[in-house]
């Protein structure tokens, strides 16, 4: 494989160089979008306790519902749409565990993502649109890190995106048959 040297973000890469390349960076986070690569801003700390309490939200649900095929992840998991691999905030996926190695997450059901300052934008409409082209995609969030408000975009039966914004009380997230609440994800 050739060297790849990055000198600033929007450099294009192929999937096999941007992992290469990511693996080799002792830090900063990046995702690569549409094969350019995209630097990810530092988080702030509004941005670190939503996701947080997203996974952790999740982690319970889950458990209360007795659904043991299912795994939650945080951030540094990445999901691979055609020519982007992204990392959201947090990850649901059912099915066998996925081997301890794993860097990237196969058939994601439930995908959420935190707003920051440089990602509205891209969260809200590149990844919306990129996340719905893997079939496995049933529901995806978008929390807002700074006000209680999260927008909960649902596939329907019929393959239609049904989108909610939630304020407060129960977001059912259904398949699997389990619920959160917005108000879990802005404990601090």
């Amino acid at each position: 494989m050739a060297h790849v040297h990055f000198h600033e973000p929007g450099t294009p890469m192929t999937r096999d160089e941007f992992l290469a390349w990511v693996n080799r960076r002792p830090s900063g986070r990046f995702e690569r979008i549409d094969g350019i690569v995209v630097a990810v801003a530092p988080e702030r700390a509004s941005h670190n306790l939503r996701k947080g309490a997203a996974r952790d939200g999740f982690r319970r649900a889950v458990a209360a519902a007795g659904l043991t095929s299912w795994q939650v992840f945080g951030d540094g998991m990445s999901v691979q749409v055609e020519d982007s691999d992204f990392e959201p905030d947090a990850i649901l996926r059912c099915g066998p565990p996925l081997p301890g190695d794993t860097t990237k997450i196969s058939g994601p059901m439930v995908l959420v993502e935190v707003l920051s300052p440089d990602s509205g934008t891209r969260d809200r409409i590149t990844k919306l649109r990129a996340y719905f082209k893997l079939p496995s995609v049933l529901h995806y969030l978008i929390v807002w890190p700074d006000e209680q408000r999260i927008v909960h975009h649902a596939r329907t039966p019929t393959g239609h995106i049904d989108t909610g914004l939630c304020a407060s009380g129960v977001i059912a997230i259904d398949p699997p048959g389990i619920t959160v609440t917005v108000e879990e994800f802005y404990l601090d």
